[in-house]
């Protein structure tokens, strides 16, 4: 069995299993999502469902990575903990969302740089210290972005965790075609990681993953993007590569930053439903099955219709 396939196969049986005990140890300790104004589930939803995501993806790296693939991954390990935790204590309610965008994300962006993962860009046309602090800049500021875009893309039931799974699909590929051993098998633990916590993060959703989930798979989407290399393609494939890959939650991003500062409000710490998945389908997330009496009646269904909230 190759090593891709047993990792995807560890991490989706894990995060399977481990988000029902997950799911109870939330609700125990009051980590749940509560109805309010600007929400639109009727009855407290458990968070919490990332440390079932990460639990996935870190027992496959432990059983299927050996001792050299390890020491390779410890920056990536280092990093996506500390926004796992980071985010983890955010939706707990002690960290403020400031912390997290500017001090946690960064952090983790620099420990990739200490363990020498980092884009090549700048490098490749400028020679020189300048170019590997330009680079650097351009890491910092990738990490940020994509990791906040997957925070922010979690407010739909099942979107953050598919919108990762298929990225996951694509980064496999692309880096088993090219040979990278280490880049197939953690993408493959990953997409198990979030098709097994889909399960039961599908509507209506039994739990959330929360921003530690969102943040710890942003951060690996991120990780991934400046892992692959394309060989025999051009600078230009290999730096657009990446980005097509990941283009929903950047175009997403893109839009609800546009929208949100011509409003004179912050991107990522104002609430609002003006993402692109939402557009359609106004003012709800997380759709659940209506009747359709329902929606031909006068009557105003909207509470009855949906099932979830909208985070951001």
């Amino acid at each position: 069995m190759s090593a891709g396939l047993l990792a995807f196969l560890i991490a989706a049986s894990a995060s399977l299993l481990l988000t029902v005990p997950v799911r109870a140890l939330a609700i125990r300790v009051g980590m749940v999502d509560l109805p309010g104004p600007r929400k639109v589930h009727l009855k407290p939803i458990p968070l919490l469902g990332g440390l079932a995501i990460y639990g996935g993806v870190m027992l496959a790296i432990l059983i299927v990575f050996d001792g050299a693939a390890r020491a390779q991954v410890i920056g990536i390990v280092s990093g996506a903990t500390l926004v796992a935790v980071v985010g983890f204590l955010d939706d707990r309610g002690w960290l403020h969302h400031q912390i997290k965008l500017f001090a946690g994300m960064p952090l983790a962006a620099v420990i990739l740089l200490v363990s020498g993962i980092h884009a090549q860009v700048f490098s490749l046309v400028v020679r020189g210290s300048l170019g590997y602090w330009l680079d650097a800049a351009l890491t910092i500021i990738w990490v940020v972005g994509i990791t906040a875009s997957f925070s922010i893309l979690d407010h739909m039931d099942g979107l953050c965790a598919g919108v990762a799974a298929m990225a996951s699909v694509f980064f496999a590929m692309l880096a088993y075609l090219n040979g990278q051993t280490l880049v197939t098998t953690l993408a493959a633990s990953i997409l198990g990681a979030a098709a097994g916590f889909l399960r039961w993060n599908f509507k209506p959703a039994k739990i959330f993953m929360g921003d530690g989930g969102a943040m710890f798979l942003g951060f690996l989407m991120a990780t991934l993007a400046l892992k692959l290399r394309l060989d025999h393609a051009s600078s230009l494939a290999t730096w657009l590569a990446p980005a097509l890959i990941l283009g929903a939650t950047i175009f997403d991003t893109t839009l609800v930053t546009i929208s949100r500062s011509r409003r004179g409000l912050l991107p990522f710490a104002t609430p609002g439903k003006d993402h692109s998945a939402q557009s359609p389908g106004q003012p709800g997330a997380r759709p659940a099955r209506c009747r359709p009496n329902d929606l031909l009646s006068g009557r105003d269904q909207r509470r009855r219709c949906h099932s979830g909230d909208v985070p951001f």
